[in-house]
C-alpha cells in the first residue's frame, strides 16, 4: 500500500472507532486491555495520531518535543467522536505534506519514518479497534487486505531493529539458533517466515518450510499475533506448536 492509501485507511478505521466509543462510559474496562479503561483507549489513540502529525509535519528527526506537547483526548465522551475524527484528519494531512524520503524520526531503525508512520497508525487503529470492540461488546471485522497491512506492520514492527535494542526481554526471549516460523493469511495476499537469530529475528515475505507454520484468515492471524483473541482453534497450526506459543507469550506489545 501507498502512503496515501494507508492513511486513507486510517481514516475510515478511526471513524468507525470513534462512533463506537462516542458517549459511551468512559471507565469500562477493555479486556484486551486489563490495565485500560476506554477513557484511556481513546485517549491512546487520538494522542497518538496527533503525536505522529507532530513529528512528520515538522519534520521532527528527534522525538522529545512531540512526546513534551502530548495532547490528552476530552473528558467527556460526549466530545470523543468529533476529537478523534479531527485527530485523523489531521494525521492524513500531514502526510500529504511530505514525500516517503522526508527525514522524519523512525525508532525502527530503518530511517524511513514517513514510510514507518504511515503503516504504524494503520496497524494502531485497527488493533485498538479490536479492544473497543472487546469492551462495548461490539462485533469486530475487518477488510482481508487491511488486516494483511495491519499483520505486516505488527510483525515489522516487532522484529525491527529499534524494537530488538530497545526491548531487552524480548531480544532475550527470541533469540534462537535459526527456529523458523511461517505466518499465513489465507484470504488475502500475505505470508510471512520468521527466523530467530542470535542477534535478530529475521522476517521476510515468503512462502517456505518451517519448523511451525500457522494460517488462517488475515482478521485471525492479526489478532492472535497482536494477543487480541486466544489462538483457542482460531488458526491451522502445523509443527512445532510450542515454538509458536513462546512467540505468542513474547509479544507482550499490549498497551505501550
Amino acid at each position: 500500500m501507498e502512503t496515501s492509501a494507508y492513511l486513507r485507511a486510517v481514516v475510515e478505521q478511526t471513524s468507525t472507532f470513534a462512533d463506537w466509543v462516542n458517549g459511551k462510559d468512559a471507565k469500562a474496562p477493555v479486556p484486551t486491555c486489563p490495565e485500560w479503561a476506554l477513557a484511556d483507549l481513546v485517549d491512546h489513540v487520538g494522542s497518538t495520531q496527533r503525536m505522529v502529525t507532530m513529528l512528520v509535519g515538522e519534520r521532527m528527526t528527534e522525538p522529545s518535543e512531540a512526546f513534551a506537547r502530548y495532547v490528552p483526548g476530552p473528558a467527556d465522551p460526549a466530545q470523543w467522536r468529533d476529537w478523534l475524527t479531527e485527530g485523523a484528519a489531521e494525521a492524513q494531512q500531514a502526510f500529504a505534506s511530505v514525500a516517503d524520503d522526508t527525514p522524519v524520526w523512525d525508532p525502527s531503525g530503518a530511517a524511513a519514518g514517513v514510510p514507518f508512520w504511515s503503516r504504524r497508525l494503520l496497524g494502531e487503529v485497527c488493533v485498538h479497534r479490536a479492544d473497543a470492540a472487546s469492551a462495548l461488546g461490539t462485533r469486530y471485522e475487518l477488510p482481508p487486505e487491511l488486516a494483511v497491512a495491519a499483520t505486516e506492520d505488527w510483525l515489522d514492527t516487532m522484529t525491527s531493529r529499534g524494537y530488538w535494542e530497545n526491548r531487552r526481554g524480548f531480544a532475550d526471549a527470541m533469540r534462537g539458533d535459526g527456529q523458523t516460523l511461517h505466518f499465513h493469511a489465507t484470504d488475502a495476499p500475505g505470508e510471512w517466515l520468521a527466523r530467530r537469530e542470535q542477534d535478530r529475528v529475521a522476517l521476510e515475505r515468503a512462502h517456505t518450510k518451517a519448523d511451525v507454520a500457522v494460517r488462517g484468515p488475515a482478521v485471525d492471524l492479526l489478532l492472535v499475533l497482536s494477543r487480541r483473541r486466544p489462538l483457542n482453534g482460531a488458526l491451522e497450526v502445523h509443527g512445532d506448536r510450542a515454538l509458536f506459543e513462546h512467540w505468542i507469550e513474547h509479544m507482550d506489545w499490549v498497551t505501550d
